[in-house]
């Protein structure tokens, strides 16, 4: 069985209820380690940087730059059974 790890749209602030999807740093199907930077997000206060949260191979969602999703929503799945 393959396990899947979500990639989501984490809470940035202690306010936010919704982060600015930017920009993928990691290209679709592309291994990925934990902790590797994975894409760009910001609020009207802050832009960062998102860490991948496990080993494995990305495989982008639906995630478009410059959408705004909900904190929790899933950008992303990483498949650690390819890693």
């Amino acid at each position: 069985m393959t396990d899947i790890v979500p990639v989501r749209m984490p809470k940035l602030t202690m306010a936010a209820i919704e982060g600015t999807f930017i920009e993928w740093l990691v290209a679709d199907g592309e291994h990925v380690n934990e902790e590797q930077p994975l894409y760009l997000v910001g609020t009207d206060k802050v832009e960062t940087e998102v860490l991948s949260p496990a080993t494995g191979v990305l495989r982008h969602g639906d995630a478009e730059p410059e959408a705004v999703y909900p904190i929790g929503a899933q950008l992303a799945v990483i498949d650690v059974e390819c890693s």
